[in-house]
C-alpha cells in the first residue's frame, strides 16, 4: 500500500514516481480520498471489528501523505445495523488516523436477499415494502451517528455511507455476474429520498457514494452497444445539484401518513439549502403513489419574491425509459408552487420528486 501511494501521489524522484513516468503520468495524480480495506467484515476479509481496527492503523500508518497530496483515509465500516463494529472502531483508531467510516445499506424490495424482486415488475405492496426500507437509511444513520458522537464529539470523522441505493433480481436473460438492472420511477423515489436524508445529517454524513453509475445496480446510465439512455435516478442527480456547495437548511415538518394494509410510512420528505447567491433549494418527494399532498408553511426567516419549480414523475410507478422511449420520464417544469403573501403553498402530485428555487 505504501508503495502505492508513493506511485500515485509523490512528486520526487523515487522508483515508484519513474515507473509512473515510464507509464505516461510525469506528474503525481494528488488522490485525496484512500480507503484502507473494503467491507472487511465479509468478503474484504471476514474480519472481527477489533482485528480489523488493529490492521487498520497498521495500514493506515504506511499510507502517508506526500507535499501537497494529504490523504483523507477512510476505513471500512459497517454492514448495515452492525453497531457493534462502528462501536470498535471508533473507539480503537483515532480520529487523527480517519477522515472517515464508512456504511454499506443497500434497499431490497423484499427484504430477502435470495429472491431480491424485481426491477419493473412490482405491486404497490412489493412498492410500499422498498420504500419502507428505503427509509431505514435515516434509523441507520442516526444510530450510528450517536456512537460516532460518544468518541467524537466535534464530528472531525466522516460517516462515508459509500454503497447505497436499490438492489433488485438481475434483468432476465443477462449474466448474474454483471448485476444490471432495469432502472424505474421507483427508484428515483428512493434516490431522492435517500440524498434528502443524506441533506439532513450533512454534519456527518460528509460523502456518500451511490452504486452503481453505468449498467450496474441503480444506475445513473444503461447501455448497449453504441446506444445510451438517461435513467430516472440520472435525472434525480441533476435535479439535486442544486444542493451541490450550499449552506443546509434545517426544516421541521410533521409528514402525512402513506398508508397500506394496516402499515404506514412517512409520505413526504423534505431538505433544503441556500446557495452562495442566496437562493433557497428545496427538495420534496410524495412516497403516495395515489394521493397529491397539499403544503402551505410560512417561510419568515427568509426574503423571498418569487419561486419556481422542476419535476420528475411519471403516471405509474413501473415506469422506466428504454431504448425505443428514452425520454419517458425527464424533468418538466413545475407550476404547483405558489408565493402568497408570506406563504409557500405547494400541492405535490403523487410520486414525484420536486425541486423548488426561492429567489
Amino acid at each position: 500500500m505504501a508503495k502505492w501511494v508513493e506511485y500515485l501521489n509523490f512528486d520526487g524522484v523515487s522508483p515508484m514516481s519513474a515507473l509512473r513516468a515510464k507509464n505516461g503520468k510525469e506528474k503525481p495524480w494528488k488522490v485525496s480520498f484512500w480507503g484502507v480495506g473494503n467491507e472487511s467484515w465479509g468478503c474484504g476479509g471476514n474480519m472481527t471489528p477489533s482485528y480489523y481496527s488493529d490492521l487498520y492503523k497498521r495500514y493506515a500508518t504506511y499510507a502517508r501523505d506526500f507535499p501537497s497530496a494529504p490523504l483523507k483515509r477512510i476505513a471500512s465500516g459497517a454492514n448495515g445495523s452492525d453497531y457493534n463494529w462502528t462501536e470498535t472502531c471508533m473507539k480503537n483508531i483515532s480520529s487523527t488516523q480517519m477522515w472517515g467510516l464508512t456504511l454499506h445499506y443497500y434497499t431490497i424490495p423484499t427484504g430477502n436477499w435470495k429472491k431480491k424482486g424485481s426491477a419493473t415488475k412490482f405491486d404497490e405492496r412489493e412498492y410500499f415494502s422498498t420504500m419502507k426500507n428505503c427509509l431505514k437509511m435515516e434509523e441507520l444513520i442516526e444510530k450510528h451517528s450517536a456512537i460516532m458522537d460518544k468518541y467524537d464529539p466535534e464530528k472531525n470523522v466522516a460517516l462515508v455511507v459509500d454503497e447505497w441505493g436499490v438492489w433488485t433480481d438481475v434483468e432476465p436473460g443477462t449474466n448474474p455476474g454483471f448485476l444490471y438492472q432495469q432502472n424505474s420511477l421507483r427508484d428515483a423515489l428512493i434516490a431522492a429520498t435517500t440524498l434528502n436524508i443524506f441533506n439532513t445529517h450533512s454534519d456527518r454524513v460528509k460523502m456518500a457514494n451511490l452504486a452503481q453509475t453505468v449498467n450496474v445496480l441503480q444506475a445513473l446510465v444503461l447501455t448497449e452497444k453504441e446506444k445510451m439512455i438517461l435513467t430516472p435516478t440520472y435525472h434525480v442527480f441533476d435535479l439535486y445539484k442544486a444542493h451541490m456547495d450550499s449552506k443546509y437548511l434545517p426544516i421541521e415538518f410533521k409528514s402525512p401518513e402513506y398508508n397500506l394494509s394496516g402499515e404506514s410510512i412517512p409520505a413526504l420528505n423534505i431538505s433544503a439549502s441556500q446557495d452562495a447567491e442566496g437562493k433557497v433549494h428545496i427538495s420534496l418527494v410524495n412516497l403516495d403513489p395515489k394521493q397529491s399532498l397539499s403544503i402551505e408553511t410560512s417561510l419568515k426567516t427568509l426574503d423571498w419574491n418569487s419561486v419556481s419549480g422542476e419535476i420528475l414523475t411519471s403516471p405509474s410507478i413501473t415506469d422506466i425509459n428504454s431504448y425505443n422511449k428514452p425520454e419517458k420520464i425527464t424533468i418538466k417544469k413545475f407550476l404547483g408552487a405558489a408565493k402568497n403573501g408570506r406563504l409557500l403553498k405547494v400541492v405535490l402530485p403523487a410520486k414525484s420528486v420536486v425541486m423548488l428555487t426561492l429567489k
